[in-house]
C-alpha cells in the first residue's frame, strides 16, 4: 500500500507539467512574440523588444481576463503567474497639442556618446579645465570664508571690550 502511494507521488512529480524555462512577451502594437529567460529584468526586455520590433514599448504587464493587470517596473524580474496570465509589452503615449510624446522608462547613456557611437573626450563632455577651475575656486572660497570667521571669533572678546569702553 505504501509502495503504491510512493509510486503515485513519483509519477505525479515526473508527469506533472513543468513551466517552460522561458517567458513569452507579446508586443501590444504588433502582436509579435519575444521569448526571455525566467528572471530577466523587465527593463532589458523592453529595450530589446523596442530594438527588435521598433514598437516604442514603455513597460511590460501581466494580464488575465477578469483581473487587474500587473505592471513590471524596469528593475523587476519577469515571472510566470500561472495559467491564463500573459505578458505583454505596452506602449503608453500622451496626446497633446497635436503631437505624441512617449514616456521613456529606460535611461540611455546618449549624453556621453558622439553621434558615431564613440565616447566623448573630457573636453567634449563638459568635464574640462573650466569645470576643474570652478571646483578649485569654490574650494578656495570655502577656506577663505572659514578663515574670516575664525579670525572674527578669535577677536570677538577684544571687539566687545572696545565697544563697551565707548558706551
Amino acid at each position: 500500500m505504501a509502495d503504491k502511494q510512493q509510486e503515485e507521488e513519483e509519477d505525479s512529480k515526473v508527469n506533472s507539467p513543468q513551466p517552460p524555462p522561458f517567458l513569452e512577451v507579446t508586443s501590444n502594437t504588433l502582436g509579435k512574440v519575444s521569448r526571455f529567460a525566467a528572471g530577466t529584468k523587465a527593463g532589458f526586455a523592453v529595450s530589446l523588444i523596442n530594438t527588435k520590433f521598433e514598437t516604442g514599448s514603455s513597460y511590460i504587464e501581466a494580464v488575465k481576463d477578469g483581473e487587474e493587470p500587473i505592471s513590471f517596473g524596469p528593475d523587476a524580474l519577469l515571472v510566470n503567474y500561472g495559467h491564463g496570465w500573459k505578458l505583454r509589452a505596452v506602449s503608453v503615449s500622451h496626446s497633446g497639442a497635436g503631437k505624441t510624446e512617449r514616456i521613456r522608462l529606460i535611461p540611455a547613456h546618449e549624453s556621453t556618446m558622439n553621434t558615431d557611437g564613440t565616447p566623448m573626450s573630457a573636453s567634449e563632455s563638459g568635464f574640462g579645465s573650466v569645470y576643474i577651475a570652478k571646483v578649485l575656486l569654490a574650494f578656495v572660497m570655502i577656506f577663505v570664508l572659514g578663515a574670516i570667521f575664525t579670525v572674527a571669533l578669535e577677536n570677538l572678546p577684544q571687539m566687545l571690550l572696545l565697544i563697551n569702553s565707548y558706551i
